[in-house]
């Protein structure tokens, strides 16, 4: 059977691998390449949207990144235990009238034994920002490695 690396139980050093690989991954913003670390049947909760399955949540971030413009994400893990982890985040984009947004939320996430993700439960909310209140500046894609994460831009 297909395993996703790294699999449950996770360490602090296997989960925030994990945080990174979902971050670079969801930062390509290509819904069919996103899906594929999520179970068949994964169910979802972000903001009011349930999505059940790969298909509804490839829909979910067609959506998504056809109205969140420019995207650029940050993850961070806060804690893990067995299959579970805890993440939060921060992302920066622009809607089709050039206004940005600071959006900020937490996570979620619980694994299958091969390291699919089953379940993502996401609370988000956003902040109107100025073009100036940006702090995400890295091209498109993933972001470097020498890029301040959340707690380095006291976010």
């Amino acid at each position: 059977m297909e395993t996703k690396p790294p699999v449950p139980p996770f360490s602090q050093e296997t989960a925030t691998q994990k945080v990174r690989m979902a971050e670079d991954a969801w930062n390509t913003r290509d819904p069919d390449r996103v899906v594929l670390v999520y179970t068949e049947d994964t169910r979802w909760r972000n903001r009011a949207e349930f999505p059940e399955g790969r298909e509804q949540v490839r829909q979910f971030l067609q959506r998504k990144w056809a109205k969140e413009l420019d995207y650029r994400l940050i993850k961070e893990l806060w804690a893990c235990s067995g299959n579970r982890i805890a993440v939060r985040f921060a992302y920066e984009w622009h809607d089709a009238t050039g206004a940005w947004f600071r959006s900020y939320g937490n996570e979620n996430w619980e694994f299958n034994e091969q390291g699919f993700m089953m379940r993502r439960y996401a609370s988000i909310n956003d902040l109107p920002i100025g073009e100036s209140g940006r702090k995400f500046f890295w091209p498109l894609g993933r972001r470097p490695d020498g890029h301040p994460g959340l707690s380095d831009l006291g976010l």
